[in-house]
């Protein structure tokens, strides 16, 4: 088994340090199914073009193909829709920011982090996010991931070095954050972050980095923060589910989305959030169930609430459904119009939530 894994791992280790991680993980697939251990083919992703010259199925890191064109404007919405850029000293990092109209002073914010392939106006275009500021009243921030950085454009979470605080892309994102809430007077206590697949993950990091900055997190058909430290373990985690690491963690209120038919994350990762969450909590919690019909798919949706009754974590597992955003625009990438409402689901969790005082 090792004599046959090798090449192909040490070829795997070459294109992740040169940014391919796309091609790094089809190159593995392919030998973990028994497949010739070749190199796939290498070719830039040129979104622009993603409509008429779609990536080749191998290269493609989610089970549902783009449908929209990544640069494209995000559906009309009432407010605006700036483009900006966060310069700080682990370097620079361009991004949207909606602002609803008739915005106030003391607004909540969400920031939003895409998947791989995708683009923060196509990513607010899948979720329907901007829409729902309009309506309830948030700013949105969605940081943009560079093909310089990964080539696939999907947030480095594998790395140590972007799962700490005050290092890589985690400064990055807090800095953009800090400075939104302060240029716009936001409420500092009601800051959240969200995130699809790669974008899940590290959400998934950016709350266990700074709980002093996010009262909540959103997570859809991502893992867990730790769940891998390289390639391989990336590759183990997406494929059965991250290792458990028991170490201290500050604790936020979690929501995560799955579906049990993705086969580019497994839904035990899924669990693995919850778990991890359970146990930075550490006082026990009461775990409520239920089983409906949501958006035409069967919905499990697990609450766990302390004895005061609030719900700290919740968990929805979408039977049936693929590595897609729940209850999206068809229009977006990754977005499926099935199914429960994520978006809205989301910003009902994150709203009943403030930032705990320090300390």
């Amino acid at each position: 088994m090792t004599k046959i894994f090798s090449p192909a791992m040490a070829e795997a280790l070459r294109l992740t340090q040169a940014g391919n991680l796309g091609d790094a993980m089809a190159l593995i697939r392919a030998n973990l199914a028994g497949g010739a251990v070749t190199r796939p083919p290498t070719m830039p992703v040129d979104l622009r073009h993603e409509t008429t010259k779609p990536l080749p199925s191998s290269l493609r890191i989610a089970s549902r193909p783009p449908t929209g064109t990544s640069n494209a404007p995000a559906p009309p919405a009432a407010g605006s829709f700036d483009r900006r850029e966060f310069v700080g000293a682990s370097g620079r990092l361009s991004y949207r920011l909606y602002i609803p109209a008739g915005d106030t002073a003391d607004m909540p914010l969400v920031v939003m982090l895409h998947g791989c392939t995708q683009s923060p106006e196509d990513f607010a275009r899948g979720t329907g996010m901007n829409r729902l500021a309009d309506e309830m009243g948030f700013l949105v921030a969605y940081p943009g991931q560079s093909q310089s950085a990964n080539a696939q454009k999907c947030w480095n979470w594998f790395r140590p070095g972007d799962q700490r605080r005050d290092s890589g892309e985690p400064a990055l994102i807090a800095g953009l954050t800090r400075e939104i809430v302060t240029s716009h007077n936001a409420d500092a206590d009601r800051v959240y972050v969200a995130g699809l697949s790669a974008g899940g993950a590290a959400a998934a990091i950016m709350a266990k980095a700074y709980p002093d900055i996010f009262a909540a997190v959103g997570i859809h058909s991502g893992l867990a923060c730790g769940a891998a430290r390289d390639l391989p373990s990336a590759l183990a985690a997406m494929r059965k589910g991250g290792s458990s690491r028991r170490e201290k963690a500050p604790f936020v209120p979690v929501i995560t989305f799955h579906g049990d038919a993705d086969k580019t994350v497994h839904q035990a990762n899924s669990s693995q959030i919850v778990a991890a969450s359970a146990a930075a909590h550490g006082s026990e919690l009461q775990r409520r169930s239920e089983t409906h019909v949501e958006g035409g798919r069967k919905v499990s949706r697990d609450r766990h609430v302390d004895r005061a009754g609030n719900i700290l974590i919740e968990q929805w597992t979408i039977h049936g459904a693929g590595h897609a955003w729940s209850g999206g625009d068809g229009s977006g990438s990754y977005a499926d119009p099935n199914g429960p409402d994520a978006s809205r689901e989301m910003v009902r969790f994150f709203l009943g939530h403030r930032r705990k005082a320090a300390g």
